[in-house]
C-alpha cells in the first residue's frame, strides 16, 4: 500500500478547458479551488477550437433566431427551456471573456467606429461568431490559463489523472472528491473537496479517426456512470465533416467558417455536389455534411473530397484563416491557389452526464460542465460554435449554485488510502495497444457515420469482451495513463451503443439503416444511473 496522500480543497475542477477554468475563476475569489489537468493545463479541446463563439451581437440578430437556428440544427431534440437560457445568456458571458483580454477581431463600420468581426457557419443564419481569427479556442485557452496561474486560490495539478469519484460512507448519494494517479510520481492520491465539477471534454477518442486531442478519452462520462450519475444521447456523435486528409496531420481541422466564407465542397474534379442533399447547399448543418461527403466517398471509391476557397482573394483568406494557410502550406498545400483534401473524423460528443440548470448531476456535490454533461443543448446535433458558448454560460451558473451553498460543510469522513497491495507492474503493455486500437478500429467500422442492427450488436459482443479483459488487467496491474483512458474509453462505446440500440429511427447525428425513417416524437435516449436525484 503506497503512502496516503490527501489534498484538501472547497472544490474540485476535474478538467483544465474554457468550461473547468471559467468555473474556477468565478469561484476563486471566495473558495480554494483544484484544478486537475491530464496533461498541461493549456493542451485540450479548447485549445483546438478554430471557429469561434455564437452570441447575438449584431442589431439585425435576435436571441429568437439563435434560438430557432439551435432548434432547427438539433432535429427536433433540443429542450427549448436550456436552448432559449443559453442564447440569452450567451452576450453577458462573452462579454466576461471580453473583461479577460480575450482578444476577438475586430473591424469598421461604414461609420468608422470599431465592432466586433462576426462570421457565419453552418446552420447559422446571421453572422454572430464572434472569433480570434481562426484560432479562437487558443486565444480563450490562453487568456484563462494566465488569469488563473495569477489567482493565489487556484492551484494547478498539471499531468493528474482522475480515476474514479469517492463517495460517502454514510451519505452514499454524496460526492467527497477524487481518487487521483500522480502521473509525475507515479502513485495514486486523494483530492477531498466540498464540491467536485466534471469539465473533462467529451470522448471522441473513442473512434479511430478524430479530430480531438489525445486526452478527450471520456474520463468524466465514465467516472459519473461508475458513481451511479444518469447519462443521455450519447448515441449522438458528431462527425465535423472538414478534416484535414493528410498523413502527417490527422487531427487538423478545418473550420466551418471557410463554408460561411464562400468555400465549397467539391469532388477531385471540382463539381460540387452538396446541392445534391440540401437545399441549404454547403452551409448546411453538419451531420447532413458530414453523411454527404461520407456517401460520396463509398460512392467514388475516393479516399477523401476537397474544400475550395481559392475563388477567394488571396489577401481575404490569409488575413481570415493564417492558421490554416500557414498548415496547409507547410504540407505543400496552397489554399489560395488549389483545395483542400477533408475526411469527416469524430469531433464532439453531443450527449454525457445529465445536468440541470445548475449543472448538477444526480449525485450531490457533484456538477458537470462543458462537452462532458446532457443539458439538453445540442439535441441530435450541435449547431457549429455552441460548445464554447455552452461551456461558459453552465460554468456560470455552476458557480452561480457552488456560491449559494458556501455554508455546507466538508464531510470529514475517513477516505480510504488506494490499495496496491495485491498488483504488480504490468510487463504485457502490448495488451493494452491491441485493445486500444481493435475498440477504435470497431466503433468506427460499427458505430460511425452510419450505422445497422447488426453492426450495433457486433460492437455490443465486442465490447463485452474487451470490458472483461480490461477489468481482469486492472486488477492486477498498476494504473497508467493507457490503462486508465482505456477503461475508460470502453465504458464509452458501452454507453455510446446502448443508447444507439434504444433509438428505433435515424436523427440528427445517429443514422441507421436499419430504421432511415424519423419518428413523430423525439425523446432523449436516457441511461438511468443508480442514484436518486435529491432535487
Amino acid at each position: 500500500m503506497s503512502a496516503h496522500v490527501e489534498h484538501r480543497c472547497d472544490v474540485l475542477v476535474i478538467g483544465s478547458g474554457a468550461a473547468g477554468l471559467s468555473l474556477a475563476l468565478k469561484l476563486a475569489d471566495h473558495y480554494q479551488v483544484i484544478v486537475l489537468s491530464k496533461s498541461d493545463v493549456s493542451e485540450g479541446s479548447t485549445r483546438y477550437a478554430q471557429g469561434g463563439i455564437a452570441a447575438v451581437f449584431d442589431e439585425d440578430d435576435s436571441i429568437e433566431a439563435h434560438v430557432q437556428d439551435t432548434l432547427a440544427a438539433g432535429a427536433g431534440l433540443c429542450d427549448p427551456q436550456t436552448v432559449a437560457y443559453t442564447a440569452a445568456k450567451a452576450k453577458e458571458c462573452m462579454q466576461w471573456l471580453i473583461n479577460f483580454g480575450v482578444p476577438f477581431d475586430k473591424e469598421q463600420d461604414e461609420q468608422g467606429n470599431s465592432r466586433y468581426h462576426l462570421t457565419r457557419e453552418g446552420g447559422h443564419s446571421h453572422r454572430r461568431i464572434l472569433h480570434a481569427a481562426d484560432a479562437t479556442g487558443a486565444a480563450v485557452q490562453t487568456t484563462l490559463c494566465e488569469a488563473v496561474r495569477q489567482h493565489p486560490n487556484i492551484h494547478l495539478f498539471e499531468r493528474y489523472n482522475a480515476i474514479d469519484l469517492i463517495k460517502a460512507k454514510h451519505q452514499p448519494n454524496q460526492c467527497l472528491g477524487a481518487y487521483v494517479w500522480n502521473r509525475n510520481k507515479e502513485h495514486v492520491e486523494v483530492i477531498r473537496s466540498r464540491f467536485t465539477a466534471l469539465a473533462s471534454g467529451g470522448a471522441s477518442k473513442v473512434y479511430q479517426y478524430t479530430s480531438n486531442p489525445d486526452v478527450s478519452s471520456g474520463d468524466g462520462i465514465a467516472m459519473a456512470w461508475r458513481a451511479g450519475c444518469s447519462v443521455a444521447n450519447m448515441e449522438f456523435n458528431q462527425f465535423h465533416p472538414t478534416c484535414l486528409f493528410h498523413p502527417e496531420a490527422r487531427n487538423f481541422l478545418i473550420t466551418e467558417a471557410l463554408r460561411g466564407e464562400g468555400a465549397f465542397l467539391c469532388h477531385a474534379d471540382g463539381t460540387r455536389f452538396m446541392h445534391k442533399f440540401d437545399e441549404r447547399g454547403d452551409l448546411a448543418p453538419r451531420d447532413i455534411v458530414a453523411r454527404a461527403i461520407d456517401f460520396e466517398m463509398k460512392r467514388l471509391g475516393a479516399d477523401c473530397m476537397y474544400l475550395d476557397i481559392s475563388h477567394k482573394p488571396a489577401d481575404f483568406i490569409v488575413k481570415h484563416f493564417p492558421n490554416i494557410y500557414r498548415k496547409c502550406r507547410s504540407l505543400g498545400i496552397d489554399i489560395t491557389r488549389q483545395p483542400i483534401p477533408v475526411v469527416p473524423a469524430a469531433h464532439y460528443s453531443c450527449g454525457g452526464v445529465v445536468t440541470d440548470f445548475d449543472a448538477r448531476t444526480d449525485l450531490d456535490n457533484l456538477y458537470a460542465v462543458g462537452e462532458v454533461a446532457y443539458t439538453g443543448l445540442h439535441g441530435a446535433n450541435r449547431m457549429a460554435s455552441n460548445s464554447l458558448l455552452e461551456c461558459v454560460v453552465f460554468a456560470h451558473a455552476a458557480a452561480e449554485h457552488i456560491l449559494g451553498r458556501r455554508e455546507d460543510a466538508l464531510l470529514d469522513e475517513a477516505i480510504p488510502a488506494w490499495d496496491e497491495s495485491q498488483v504488480i507492474n504490468s510487463d504485457e503493455e502490448v495488451i493494452i495497444q491491441h485493445n486500444w486500437h481493435e475498440l477504435r478500429l470497431f466503433m468506427w467500422d460499427y458505430v460511425g457515420i452510419v450505422r445497422t442492427n447488426k453492426r450495433l450488436e457486433r460492437a455490443m459482443r465486442r465490447i463485452d469482451l474487451l470490458q472483461q479483459e480490461i477489468h481482469e488487467y486492472y486488477a492486477n496491474f498498476r494504473v497508467s495513463n493507457n490503462l486508465l483512458e482505456l477503461r475508460n474509453l470502453v465504458t464509452v462505446a458501452e454507453l455510446i451503443v446502448r443508447c444507439a440500440m434504444q433509438r428505433k429511427e435515424s436523427r440528427g447525428l445517429h443514422y441507421n439503416l436499419d430504421y432511415p425513417d424519423t419518428l413523430d416524437t423525439a425523446t432523449p435516449s436516457v441511461l438511468p444511473g443508480k442514484n436518486t436525484p435529491s432535487r
